[in-house]
């Protein structure tokens, strides 16, 4: 079957990822900063409160153009796989579920080391970037910056279930809605609703996700592993309530970061397809 026209291919997933990645962690890190030391447990005052909101940027804009890149070079190529075994309507959200966890997983493999040294910043654990890589792997060796890896893992993987069928639904229903295309600022704005309702509804897995990799070995009695241990713990020390912490600061952020993310991608993408820009022909 002829390639839909589009279906990004290799080059223009990983130049239109990379540029969404990169745009959306830099314009809204502050907020990233602020959920953080909401999450963290030494709470957000101990933590830098609002002093130093940019801590771990370096690491972050590292980590995201890569890790976006990756996301959707997976997603997209798994989701036109699907389309050109002709994949009935009913499976759609299916289909996209497991492109988007594919992508995640993968995604995951590079985001996950700058995640723990950003957040590891963010909480004033070290003050810089050097320090952090150093006590990071003084302490834990290689596998420090996979802490926490299989928790981020299975926070995104919920999270991106039911951020893309949701988008993708969207963008379906505006497109039969207007008879036309899509447009990138629409997508952008499917892609806030998306976000937003995903970031709502996995913020108990964002909040053991940021204890765990804020651990390290040697905490002793402070040390968080393991999903249903932390959020056992979680509740029964601080209750419920804890889980939710920064669910504000998390869900503003994810909104506007998917009207940023998911809307800059469309547009680099619609771009590159229609000038023909790093195109195999």
């Amino acid at each position: 079957m002829p390639r839909n026209d589009n279906t990004p291919n290799t080059t223009q997933c990983l130049v239109a990822g990379g540029m969404a990645g990169m745009a959306v962690d830099t314009a809204l890190f502050p907020l990233d900063t602020i959920k953080t030391r909401l999450q963290a447990k030494a709470g957000f005052l101990a933590s830098g409160g609002f002093r130093g909101i940019y801590s771990g940027l370096s690491s972050a804009i590292i980590g995201s153009s890569p890790g976006a890149a990756m996301f959707f070079l997976t997603y997209e190529q798994i989701k036109a796989g699907f389309e050109r075994r002709g994949i009935s309507k009913e499976y759609q959200p299916l289909a996209h579920m497991a492109a988007a966890s594919a992508g995640e997983v993968a995604a995951c493999l590079v985001r996950v080391p700058t995640e723990v040294i950003k957040q590891r910043l963010q909480a004033k654990h070290h003050s810089s970037l050097t320090g952090a890589i150093r006590g990071t792997y003084r302490v834990e060796g290689l596998l420090g910056f996979y802490r926490g890896y299989l928790t981020q893992v299975v926070r995104e993987i919920p999270f991106t279930c039911i951020q893309f069928p949701i988008y993708e639904y969207l963008k379906q229903w505006q497109a039969r809605r207007n008879g036309r295309r899509i447009r990138s600022w629409e997508a952008a704005l499917c892609g806030s609703v998306a976000g937003g309702t995903a970031a709502a509804l996995t913020t108990p897995l964002d909040v053991v996700k940021t204890r765990v990799m804020l651990s390290t070995k040697g905490m002793g009695a402070h040390e968080y592993s393991g999903i249903v241990s932390t959020i056992s713990r979680i509740a029964q020390e601080e209750g419920v309530r804890a889980l939710f912490s920064g669910i504000i600061p998390r869900t503003i952020w994810i909104s506007v970061g998917g009207f940023v993310f998911l809307g800059s991608y469309e547009k680099a993408k619609e771009i590159m397809l229609e000038a023909g820009l790093f195109s195999n022909k």
